[in-house]
C-alpha cells in the first residue's frame, strides 16, 4: 500500500523539503501553498498524512485544522511550526492536530513521527468500534460520546483520552504512556496540560452523570473506573 501525505507550507524550501523526504521513500506527498488550496484537494482525496504549518497566507493553520477536523475525523493532523512555545503547542493540538513538531525539524523525526500516526491509524482500523461502561457510550468509527443517553461534545484531545482510559478500564494508565498515546511521539510538553483536559472531561461526563469515572492515582496517572 502506497501511503500518501500532504502538506502545507509557505515557504517553497520546505515543499521541496518534503517531497525530497518523502518520496524516495515511497510515499505520494502533494504540497500546497495555502490551506485554501488544501481544501480543494481534501474534497477530491484525503491523504493517510497531512502536514500543517501555522503561518500561512490566508487563513492560519490553527483555523484550517479546526475545520479540517469538523469535516474529516479520522485524518491524521500534525502541526509543523516555527512557533514552539507551550501555549502554541497546546492550541495546535486542543484545535484536533495529532501531534506538533516545532521548526527547524530533523528529517529523520518528522519521518519517524508520520509513520507512527499511520500505525495508529492501521492498529485503530482492528479495535473495537464501541465502549459501553457505565452510563458512558463511545463510538470510536462515529466519534461519538454519550453519556445516559445524551450527546457529550468533546475536543480530538479529549475523546482519545476518554477512549485510552476506557479501553485500560480497572488499571492505572501513567502519566507518561497517556501523553505519548494521547499527545503523540515523545511529547516534550508540561504535564499541566494533562491534567487540564482531564479537569474538563470530568466536568463534561458530570453534566450527565453524578458517578466520578476518572480516578486521580497521585504520583502515577489516571484510572477509569466503571461502577459495575
Amino acid at each position: 500500500m502506497k501511503y500518501s501525505i500532504y502538506a502545507v507550507d509557505d515557504d517553497e524550501s520546505i515543499r521541496d523539503l518534503y517531497k525530497y523526504t518523502f518520496e524516495p521513500l515511497g510515499y505520494e506527498c502533494r504540497t500546497f501553498h495555502s490551506a485554501e488550496e488544501l481544501f480543494v484537494a481534501l474534497e477530491k482525496n484525503l491523504p493517510n498524512v497531512l502536514l500543517m504549518d501555522v503561518i500561512l497566507p490566508g487563513m492560519d493553520g490553527i483555523s484550517a485544522v479546526k475545520i479540517i477536523r469538523e469535516q474529516y475525523q479520522t485524518l491524521s493532523i500534525i502541526i509543523v511550526s516555527s512557533k514552539c512555545d507551550e501555549i502554541s503547542k497546546v492550541r495546535g493540538l486542543d484545535s484536533g492536530a495529532d501531534d506538533y513538531i516545532s521548526k527547524p525539524f530533523g528529517v529523520l523525526e518528522l519521518v519517524a513521527r508520520v509513520k507512527v500516526c499511520i500505525r495508529k491509524q492501521n492498529f485503530s482500523r482492528t479495535e473495537s468500534t464501541v465502549f459501553e461502561l457505565g452510563d458512558i457510550m463511545l463510538n470510536n468509527d462515529e466519534h461519538l460520546v454519550t453519556v445516559n443517553g445524551n450527546v457529550v461534545r468533546m475536543t480530538l484531545k479529549e475523546f482519545n483520552l476518554l477512549k485510552l482510559l476506557m479501553t485500560k478500564c480497572g488499571s492505572v494508565v501513567p502519566r507518561e504512556s497517556i501523553l505519548n498515546d494521547v499527545w503523540g511521539f515523545e511529547y516534550y510538553g508540561k504535564t499541566r496540560t494533562l491534567d487540564m483536559h482531564v479537569k474538563s472531561l470530568r466536568s463534561k461526563l458530570a453534566m450527565f452523570s453524578k458517578k466520578e469515572y476518572i480516578q486521580t492515582i497521585r504520583g502515577v496517572g489516571y484510572k477509569f473506573i466503571s461502577h459495575e
